[in-house]
């Protein structure tokens, strides 16, 4: 059996949804176009060059959840979903998540986005096991602005896999192959421990690291 695992933003989706949900909430008028923007594009510039500081980030990116109830949220991601993330979706994302279903593989989105929005995604796309960020709630089950456990993001995804794996009695070693498709230098750690990397629409420096290690260079863009 084979481990399929894939990025999302950018990767299984022509887009970031860390982004797309605040220009959904600002297209809404409930966020502050320009506060926004500028943080957007400050905390972007940092990711894509590697130095992100992911807490940093998840204060500022969590912090609107805590404003809306549970069902408030959930209509709002309702309209989200359909406005800014199923127009992104390319049909050979869909087509390669359909070859490793039908292979019998194990298939996983493994994001350092947060897991209310991108549970429904991977859902979307049929993808039962997902490693997101996860959210503190409080005794209401409404979200407290504040991350738990180890982001999945750079190193923490490989500790989140690594601790998924271990529930199941498994190690990488388990699978026959373990694919990751990635489109980002931030997940060359873990993509420099799988069987199977695979460089998909990648930054500059991923993308750089692919052919000087002779990974797989591929597009999913329609």
């Amino acid at each position: 059996m084979n481990l399929a695992l894939f990025d999302l933003d950018n990767t299984l989706i022509v887009g970031d949804s860390d982004t797309e949900w605040p220009k959904f909430l600002i297209k809404r008028g409930i966020l502050d176009p320009d506060h926004h923007a500028r943080q957007n594009d400050y905390f972007y510039e940092q990711y894509k060059a590697g130095t992100l500081d992911i807490h940093e980030f998840l204060d500022f990116q969590l912090t609107p959840l805590t404003r809306f109830s549970r069902d408030e949220l959930d209509t709002l991601h309702a309209q989200y979903m359909a406005e800014h993330i199923r127009p992104i979706i390319p049909q050979k994302a869909r087509d390669l998540l359909a070859s490793h279903f039908a292979q019998g593989d194990v298939v996983m989105i493994i994001t350092a986005t947060n897991r209310f929005i991108t549970a429904p995604i991977a859902r979307e796309l049929g993808v039962e096991h997902l490693i997101a960020v996860e959210l503190e709630e409080d005794a209401d089950g409404n979200f407290t602005g504040k991350p738990t456990g180890t982001p999945s993001f750079q190193e923490g995804k490989i500790t989140r896999l690594q601790q998924w794996l271990a529930a199941r009695g498994e190690t990488l070693a388990s699978y026959e192959k373990v694919f990751f498709y990635s489109d980002s230098r931030n997940d060359l750690p873990l993509l420099s421990i799988v069987s199977n990397p695979v460089a998909v629409d990648a930054d500059d420096a991923l993308r750089a690291h692919a052919e000087a290690h002779g990974w797989p260079v591929i597009t999913l863009r329609d």
